[in-house]
């Protein structure tokens, strides 16, 4: 088979019409500059899905924000000698507004978890690029949709919980789709570190829609959403514009990246030219190895440390995701912060969470221990949360404090499972060298652990009207039972240890 013959095979000649224009754009104006393509490229992907995935947590987080003033405590008003009550927006104005709300997080969280296995299949088969740009564009308009409720003067239940349900589904196309790129672009070296830095645009994305809900619930409460809709929007043509699939399109040898078929040789400057110009040897949507067949869910299964680790963030974003429903309106009922401050307090546990994501990559990176770096992280985050329930309340300053601990215990694991771990796994030994397996792997792990996500936060609303100490007390709980998923492979890296320190011995 030819050189040519065999790129044209690889099926991914979809040249970015965005990438076409700055190379042309560039060989006019600085023709004398010098780069080496493989870095730009790099920068690029890591910048765009950085961009994505920011973009996809901000536009998630405004209806933690805004259920403060969908429901008030209601001020009674005597009004031409009869009682008239302002307790928020209907439907939400009653007192079984708790209810509804968990409602409204559970029809996202559960659409997201059971359309996550489904959009890896899907990520697998299809070029990434149209997959995150069209699932981006989407999400934006189910969160226009919501928000715009208020100004169509919308008050059925039915509404609000059909707009959540397809905003979880498109919200699925974000994980399987970034986290596929960066495993392709990127090697194994120091890829605790790499995914601990890039993972911060969860904490990032949450602090952004937080920042944005927080200007405007006060204000126009509308306006929480559609202005997050908006932007993933427009970030969603940018990725439409300038991503690019793997390193081959574009002449990169991905050397260590997993993506490479050994019958595949990179394409020249010249050749992306031809591809360009040659209808016949684009092929825009769907992608694939010719001679690889994309892994089954069952057979991802069998790769050692799935299950475990799928189980472990059942419950580690269990806890995860209880804090991002529901921190804002905890601080507000705990303290006497109005809807604004609460939510810019609740930044911080967020901010925590882009240090825990770091530290854990950097710690799983230099003792090659991933367990058990999780382990110590959730056994350590117990008894922080049961400290913030009892004495978060005293003090500005130990609030502040607690909420950046918190953070960094509970959202460090999370982050190292769902970026790191999942690109090793996805990338076993046991896969024989197929590439197709990253983005099937990485929804089951997601997947497993959006099921959690979904539980937790219709758990707290529940729970919460009984008390919120015995939310706290479902979060330690659900800690430990990550801590116990995860012995075997704990167990399984100590002995590694132990017996390669023997050796050198």
């Amino acid at each position: 088979m030819s050189p040519r013959s065999r790129r044209m095979s690889h099926n991914y000649n979809d040249i970015p019409v965005g990438v076409l224009a700055v190379k042309a754009l560039a060989h006019k104006c600085c023709p004398q500059l010098r780069w080496k393509k493989e870095t730009v490229f790099k920068i690029s992907i890591f910048a765009l899905t950085y961009m994505a995935y920011t973009c996809y947590h901000m536009a998630r987080k405004p209806i933690s924000v805004v259920k403060s003033v969908l429901h008030t405590n209601c001020s009674e008003t005597v009004v031409h000698n009869s009682s008239s009550s302002d307790c928020g927006y209907a439907p939400f104005d009653d007192s079984n507004a708790p209810a509804l709300f968990a409602a409204l997080d559970s029809a996202f969280l559960f659409a997201y978890a059971g359309a996550m296995f489904l959009s890896g299949f899907v990520a697998e088969r299809v070029s990434l690029r149209y997959f995150l740009a069209f699932g981006m564009i989407l999400s934006g308009v189910f969160s226009y949709l919501f928000g715009v409720a208020k100004t169509w003067g919308v008050h059925a239940m039915a509404y609000f919980v059909l707009v959540q349900i397809c905003a979880g589904i498109t919200q699925t196309t974000g994980w399987p789709g970034v986290v596929t790129l960066i495993g392709r672009w990127f090697g194994k070296s120091k890829r605790g570190l790499v995914f601990g830095i890039w993972n911060s645009h969860t904490s990032i994305g949450n602090i952004l829609g937080t920042l944005i809900a927080a200007y405007y619930v006060e204000r126009n409460w509308a306006m929480s959403f559609i202005v997050p809709g908006i932007i993933i929007a427009m970030v969603g043509f940018i990725q439409f514009l300038f991503v690019v699939d793997c390193p081959e399109m574009v002449g990169v040898n991905p050397e260590s990246t997993p993506h490479h078929a050994t019958d595949v040789s990179p394409p020249n400057d010249s050749d992306i030219e031809d591809y360009d110009s040659n209808g016949a040897e684009r092929t825009p949507i769907l992608s694939g190895h010719a001679r690889q067949r994309p892994i089954s869910l069952v057979n991802a299964l069998y790769i050692p440390g799935v299950v475990e680790f799928s189980l472990c963030l059942f419950f580690s974003k269990l806890v995860s995701y209880t804090f991002l429903y529901w921190l804002p309106l905890y601080i507000q009922s705990s303290s006497t912060l109005g809807p604004s401050l609460s939510a810019d307090l609740s930044i911080l546990f967020d901010v925590g969470g882009i240090f825990g994501a770091i530290v854990a990559g950097m710690i799983s990176d230099a003792t090659g221990m991933s367990a058990t770096t999780c382990t110590v992280m959730l056994l350590l985050a117990s008894p922080v949360l049961l400290l913030y329930q009892a004495y978060g309340a005293v003090s500005v300053f130990v609030s502040v404090f607690l909420l950046l601990v918190a953070g960094f215990l509970v959202n460090g694991p999370y982050a190292l499972i769902t970026t790191s771990v999942s690109a090793e796994l996805g990338q076993h030994s046991s896969l024989e060298g197929n590439a197709k397996a990253l983005a099937t792997v990485t929804a089951i792990i997601d997947g497993t652990g959006s099921i959690g996500a979904a539980i937790g936060p219709l758990m707290a609303g529940m729970i919460s009207t009984h008390g919120w100490q015995n939310v706290f007390y479902m979060l330690i709980l659900s800690n430990i039972f990550a801590m116990i998923l995860l012995l075997r492979l704990v167990k399984k890296e100590c002995t590694r240890v132990v017996r390669s320190r023997i050796r050198i011995e």
